[in-house]
């Protein structure tokens, strides 16, 4: 196994000795999809640092300013870069916790890097060399962090390609995300032997239990099998991933966006209970 290059993200350190860092066991990231409103972001970042601060478990609070892949013209979007961008930077005082969001373009990463602590490449947009470069540049630039998500067409060895571009743009700063891998039409799938493959490429990695579980090109909305997001949450902590993801809303039916895979936010305290016990198990 590579030695690993923690990732430090904020006030949070990722991938280092005892899971996470200070505190031990994975680092949580969650929130809703897309930003739908200030109120809703402070609900939901609240809820969830009250069960992170009870389990010892770190938290970054996540959300989208803009959703720029969606499968209609129609799909809400979310409040742009300049609103969505200042909200996140009022939860990131309210709550005391690191922020990150996602990038579509190479001009956003300046901006959303002034204020968020770790920048997101979306899976479809993995390879993308100006992207990356950007967001490495401005990481480097202010300090900060960038997640690449694996594209749901990449192999595992393949994000060395990503990596490798980071470090070119300047930063080592890095992790990836795991969030499942095309199986036919309408089906991801997650390899775990792919993701014990990922974890050796010497920077963390975060798995993405929500995203995992969604049946991609049913329609207009994506769909999904929510139900199944706790399982594959506790398979890949047991695996030893250093972080979480999980997109969650008070009434999923009601979300604006990825509805058909987000968790019900009162059912997070009892998911997180599981993953701090695995973790504690595994340590």
């Amino acid at each position: 196994m590579s030695t690993m290059t923690a990732c430090r993200v904020g006030s949070v350190e990722i991938g280092a000795a005892g899971g996470g860092g200070a505190g031990g066991g994975p680092v949580i990231i969650a929130g809703p999809c897309v930003l739908e409103s200030l109120e809703l972001g402070r609900q939901i970042g609240q809820e969830v640092l009250g069960h992170c601060r009870r389990l010892g478990l770190r938290y970054i609070f996540k959300a989208s300013y803009d959703k720029a892949n969606r499968s209609s013209i129609r799909s809400p979007r979310g409040p742009g870069l300049e609103q969505g961008v200042a909200w996140l930077g009022q939860l990131r005082a309210e709550l005391g916790v690191p922020v990150t969001t996602d990038i579509h373009a190479p001009e956003q990463a300046a901006p959303v890097a002034e204020v968020v602590d770790l920048l997101q490449i979306p899976a479809f947009l993995c390879r993308q060399t100006d992207l990356l470069l950007a967001a490495g540049q401005a990481a480097a630039a202010k300090g900060r962090a960038v997640n690449v998500k694996k594209g749901q067409f990449m192999s595992p060895g393949e994000m060395r390609g990503a990596v490798k571009k980071l470090a070119e743009a300047g930063t080592g700063n890095v992790m990836l995300t795991e969030r499942g891998t095309f199986f036919g039409y309408g089906r991801l799938v997650n390899d775990f032997i792919g993701l014990g493959d990922l974890m050796d490429l010497g920077v963390p990695v975060c798995f993405d239990c929500t995203h995992s579980t969604q049946t991609p090109g049913t329609g207009e909305q994506t769909g999904g099998r929510p139900d199944r997001a706790p399982l594959l949450a506790k398979a890949a902590i047991a695996a030893g991933v250093q972080a979480l993801f999980i997109e969650c809303h008070p009434d999923p039916s009601k979300a604006l966006s990825d509805g058909s895979t987000m968790l019900p936010l009162a059912s997070i305290g009892g998911l997180l209970e599981k993953v701090a016990g695995i973790a504690k198990a595994i340590s």
